[in-house]
């Protein structure tokens, strides 16, 4: 059905389609704003009611922000308090050691006296020689079971408010929780702050609105309704308050309809919130009966008769342009490209008009560079025969060198030089290697030979001074990987790793099939990488730009391992100075994987 309503859209003129759409867009606006004024007298006193509501709690937040800066400025001051830390932590022979402790530091009772915004300040402390004297007190097996207590010793010195019990009076406090870590004595303790309950009362006796405080767990800290105080919303019937998120709401309380705002609100990026809660009648607020019903009739009959105008002369405006672009169209079709379009005027279709033009001048510069693009491509191929010629012709060098290699090796192994005969051989074989290797996959155990071939040379070179091990999986010989992609991580750590080491070194390299991958490892125990050069190394492996493409280095081997197998694969560094480097990668296996 909605194919076929498009279909005889799309079939229907310009000009009717444009009667169609004026005729809904001034229709239904007309109908949106005869609801709009039957209804704005409600509105606005909503809006009104609203508006205030939301100044009420700015200004609730404001004032309420401003005294609990005071708590946290105090908690921020003594958490870095060495003569609290001392204080604390001070192991006390006798009871004449503690008290003098207590009066050497005031601190706490000087806060409380000069604050009317908090109440008591009071620190817990496992500190056996500590008496409780109400402001330092023993951190018992019944406090540490509280949650506000495992909250703070749990965070790393993150502000908490919580509504809680002070043991010393018997009543609840919205208290500042917070842990504080004394660093010299590799100690902690919490440290709580109790607000003001009739300070901050008193700060919602001053709105008109029944406004209250919550804490997370829906127990009101402060009210400017007295018999609300220290309940829990389900307590006073706000069940669905106790669910609701941030923003305004629509409540009914004893039937009646009412009007909620709620505002979350996490002072000093405490770790938990509190809620500010406003709530007023929207029988209260809606009284006045409906008087523009009259004006909303009239603005209906207006707007009609004004959408028949417009839509006959836009009409007419817009489909006249819209032939004269289609003629000039039909003129680039048929081949010629030197048309040009003139059509005044800076809305769409002027636009469209220009990018025509713009577009046919495009049409004829592409045409010029693909001219001169085969020109290039042709010229380019012609080089890359030339290049081919001399890297066969290269060749003839490499083969006199084995030759040479292994005239040597002849004469040695004569003259009983077995082991110089050896490294000559296995020198001559790894050349063989490099030179044979192309773009195409060789299979694990031939790249382990090249290997070999390697540390025997650099054994004959170091002697006593190079160990090394190869422990490989052996269902791993037969996977295929793209080729000369371990030696050079393990002449990397031959040649920089364990050159300059008096006592030599281990190379050691683990391969093993892992997760459905080829994981391998090379290592050694030299003399490691700085911080400063490892940053350098990881830098120079992100870097785009192909300055090594003509060396087999690290990372040569990095961006080949992420051309082949994905951005995901590639080169992990790992080395402390002093204790060696680690370099390991990942190959997926695949079904094409193994030979």
């Amino acid at each position: 059905m909605y194919a076929r309503i498009i279909t005889l859209m799309n079939n229907l003129r310009l000009r009717t389609k444009l009667f169609l759409s004026f005729g809904c867009v001034a229709l239904v606006p007309v109908l949106i704003v005869g609801v709009f004024l039957t209804s704005e007298l409600r509105n606005m006193a909503m809006g009104n009611a609203l508006k205030q509501i939301t100044a009420n709690v700015d200004r609730v937040k404001k004032r309420t922000g401003e005294m609990l800066n005071v708590p946290l400025d105090i908690a921020y001051r003594l958490s870095n308090d060495s003569r609290l830390e001392e204080a604390a932590n001070h192991r006390y022979v006798s009871v004449y050691d503690v008290v003098q402790a207590y009066w050497n530091y005031p601190d706490f009772r000087e806060f409380v006296r000069l604050y009317r915004e908090i109440s008591s300040i009071r620190l817990y402390i496992d500190n056996p020689t500590v008496l409780d004297n109400w402001e330092f007190l023993q951190a018992d097996e019944q406090v540490t079971q509280e949650p506000w207590y495992q909250i703070a010793m749990a965070q790393k010195g993150l502000v908490c408010w919580n509504y809680i019990l002070d043991t010393r009076d018997g009543q609840n406090y919205l208290s500042l929780i917070r842990k504080v870590d004394f660093f010299k004595q590799r100690t902690s303790g919490v440290l709580v702050v109790n607000v003001n309950t009739d300070k901050l009362n008193s700060i919602l006796n001053q709105e008109s609105f029944e406004t209250l405080i919550v804490d997370e767990n829906d127990h009101i800290v402060a009210s400017n309704r007295t018999d609300t105080l220290g309940k829990t919303l389900n307590d006073i019937d706000f069940k669905a308050v106790s669910a609701a998120g941030q923003g305004p709401y629509d409540v009914s309380i004893d039937g009646k309809p009412f009007k909620m705002l709620i505002d979350d609100w996490q002072p000093g990026g405490s770790l938990n919130s509190l809620r500010i809660i406003s709530i007023f009648s929207v029988e209260s607020i809606v009284g006045e009966p409906n008087r523009i019903i009259s004006l909303a009739s009239s603005v209906i009959i207006s707007a009609l008769i004004m959408a028949v105008l417009l839509i006959y002369y836009f009409s007419r405006l817009l489909t006249g342009r819209m032939l004269h672009l289609s003629k000039h169209i039909s003129k680039v079709g048929s081949g010629n490209l030197e048309a040009t379009l003139v059509i005044d005027g800076k809305d769409e279709i002027g636009q469209l008009a220009r990018q025509f033009n713009h577009m046919v001048r495009n049409i004829n510069d592409l045409m010029r560079e693909v001219q001169e693009s085969n020109r290039q491509r042709n010229a380019t191929l012609l080089k890359q025969n030339e290049i081919k010629f001399k890297m066969m012709a290269s060749q003839i060098n490499p083969h006199f060198l084995f030759n040479a290699l292994e005239s040597i090796r002849m004469k040695a192994h004569v003259r009983g030089q077995a082991d110089i005969s050896q490294v000559v051989r296995l020198l001559g074989k790894m050349m063989r290697k490099n030179l044979e290797v192309g773009n195409g996959m060789i299979s694990l155990q031939s790249e382990l030979e090249t290997v070999g071939c390697y540390l025997v040379i650099q054994k004959f070179r170091y002697d006593d001074r190079l160990a090394y091990e190869l422990h490989v999986d052996p269902n791993a010989n037969l996977v295929q990987i793209p080729p000369l992609i371990i030696q050079p991580l393990v002449e990397n750590c031959v040649v920089h790793g364990l050159e300059d080491q008096i006592d030599g070194g281990m190379v050691r390299v683990d391969i093993r099939i892992e997760d459905e991958q080829l994981k391998v490892q090379v290592s050694d125990n030299g003399t490691g990488i700085s911080k400063e050069r490892m940053q350098e190394i990881r830098e120079m492996l992100k870097d785009k730009d192909d300055y090594e493409t003509n060396n087999i280095g690290m990372r040569n081997i990095h961006l080949r391992l992420k051309l082949t197998y994905g951005p995901e694969y590639g080169l992990t560094l790992a080395s402390q100075n002093g204790f060696g480097t680690q370099i390991s990668f990942a190959i997926p296996l695949r079904r094409d994987s193994y030979v």
